[in-house]
């Protein structure tokens, strides 16, 4: 009888340290980068197959917003370069005949100077061929001046012209990153806004569990540490996953009620984050708990 007593004591024994090893050091909820993806352009959107669930990779198409409008505009801006661009070859042909004056001129005005030397022609005679040289010089400076603000124009054509293909670049919506579509927001055929959103895409390849510990455990913790990540699996238990201590608040912080800690309830605890690679087990505001 008093051997059978003793090993009853010892299997308690036994079975209470287990508990107390197997106990979570901390307990909080999964967490995953998120980003709401907006629309940048007002439109109607013409294409958008993604679905909620869908696996999307960065830089991928999410929604297509009509582009007509931007088409009509770059049309419009392109008829105005062409129009100016004429003006610019209308110039240069003005030059080419004003230049061409000048050539003539002077021949007139060597043929002047070789009379002069012989007497044959008057100073007065070669003063007005200079004259109009002059002239002519002074009229091809003028349309180069034009020129110029002619170009001047051409550059705000420009500018405006890689405005809107800016614009039309941004009407076709890409993924900024690798991952989930968790939330649809519009549909293909409805008309959207600038900042209006269109999807949420979370990153689950690598999720976080934010939990809260106490100041005494603090000392036993450091960012980069391994630990232990666990969350329910039904009758089986526990599953388990290896995790790394990725922030340990600086400040400490009351109690949320819905967290638990490995003591009794305190006045202030500590935010920690720990980094879990995601097997596609663990969901955004799923439980778990670790051990350190």
């Amino acid at each position: 009888m008093k051997n059978l007593f003793t090993i009853i004591i010892t299997i308690v024994f036994i079975t209470g340290c287990k508990s107390r090893t197997d106990q979570a050091d901390a307990f909080g909820n999964f967490e995953a980068t998120e980003v709401i993806v907006s629309a940048e352009t007002t439109g109607r959107i013409l294409m958008f197959n993604t679905t909620e669930g869908a696996e999307i990779e960065k830089g991928s198409e999410i929604a297509l917003i009509d582009t007509t409008i931007f088409h009509l505009q770059k049309a419009e801006i392109d008829a105005g370069m062409k129009s100016v661009r004429t003006r610019i070859n209308s110039i240069n042909a003005q030059n080419d005949i004003l230049n061409q004056q000048i050539a003539n001129l002077n021949i007139n005005i060597s043929r002047i100077e070789n009379m002069l030397r012989d007497d044959a022609a008057t100073k007065k005679q070669y003063d007005d061929l200079t004259g109009q040289v002059a002239v002519l010089q002074k009229q091809i400076a003028a349309n180069n001046t034009q020129k110029a603000s002619i170009a001047a124009e051409i550059s705000v054509y420009e500018s405006k012209k890689a405005t809107i293909n800016e614009q039309m670049a941004r009407s076709n919506v890409k993924s900024p990153l690798k991952g989930t579509v968790i939330e649809k927001y519009s549909e293909a055929g409805e008309i959207t806004a600038a900042g209006k959103p269109l999807v949420k895409i979370a990153d689950l390849s690598l999720i976080k569990l934010k939990v809260y510990v106490s100041g005494a455990q603090l000392g036993s913790i450091k960012t980069g540490q391994l630990c232990t990540v666990r969350t329910d699996n039904g009758k089986k238990g526990y599953s388990s996953f290896n995790g790394t201590i990725s922030y340990i608040s600086g400040k400490a912080e009351f109690t949320p009620k819905i967290i638990q800690t490995k003591e009794e309830r305190v006045t202030l605890v500590y935010a920690v984050t720990i980094d879990v690679k995601n097997d596609g087990a663990m969901k955004a505001g799923m439980p778990g708990e670790v051990i350190f």
